[in-house]
């Protein structure tokens, strides 16, 4: 970083476990300074422990899908050049649509597209440089399963959701990064004891040969916010899953 030039400070939302802490801790060791925002102190806690107390981070405890805590969010972080959020909230989701809960489903949606319109409508404003905001969206838009229109549903819309924003908030870039299936805490949830089986299975089905790591979709989130000539655009990180 050049002398008198400001550290540049990202701000992740959901960056307490999985592909949001493996992208902080990725930005951190570059120099930049990192905002880490999650709804539950105890993981945040856990995220600080994990990456070391390292300078320039800081911990946000906040809900994204609420939008006071949203704006109180963006009038304490000071300035921000980007704006990436991982935060998803699909625990019990995964059911037959004949046993599908509403409000487990609008939870879901709350995590997966009210959320990032408050991130935006709020953080837009907020933004320098003219900076970027990058969401991550997923393979069931293209590759969905049974038990899953939930989640396929929310991934289709924040795609859609990139698309409008990049024209209505330009020159600010706004992306999506889709991940395929990647070994991250999620599955402990979705898949339980399943889990292990379940990524193995998938891992022989994938033109690469193995299951996405958290690392692989951090890469590929910080190559789109750092790109200033992407916007408007889905970046697949997939393994080949949509070809087969």
């Amino acid at each position: 970083m050049s002398e008198g030039k400001a550290r540049e400070h990202v701000l992740v939302v959901g960056g307490s476990s999985g592909m949001g802490l493996a992208f902080a801790e990725r930005l951190l060791t570059s120099g930049a300074a990192i905002t880490i925002v999650g709804r539950s102190s105890e993981r945040l806690s856990r995220a600080r422990e994990k990456l070391g107390n390292a300078p320039g981070l800081q911990m946000v405890a906040a809900d994204a899908t609420r939008e006071d805590d949203v704006e109180r969010l963006f009038a304490s972080v000071g300035e921000v050049h980007h704006i990436v959020s991982t935060a998803a909230d699909v625990g019990g989701v995964y059911v037959p649509l004949s046993e599908m809960n509403v409000s487990t489903a609008r939870r879901v949606i709350d995590s997966k597209v009210v959320a990032p319109l408050l991130l935006a409508k709020h953080g837009a404003p907020r933004l320098t440089g003219p900076g970027s905001i990058t969401f991550t969206s997923g393979i069931a838009a293209y590759r969905p399963a049974p038990k899953g229109s939930v989640v396929a549903a929310v991934n289709g819309a924040i795609e859609s959701l990139v698309y409008a924003l990049a024209v209505e908030l330009a020159p600010i870039r706004v992306n999506a990064v889709s991940p395929g299936w990647v070994d991250t805490p999620i599955w402990d949830s979705v898949a339980g004891e399943g889990k292990a089986g379940a990524l193995e299975a998938m891992a022989k089905r994938l033109p690469v040969g193995r299951i996405g790591q958290a690392g692989d979709i951090a890469q590929a989130i910080e190559s789109v916010m750092r790109n200033g000539f992407i916007s408007g655009t889905v970046i697949h990180v997939d393994g080949g899953q949509r070809l087969v």
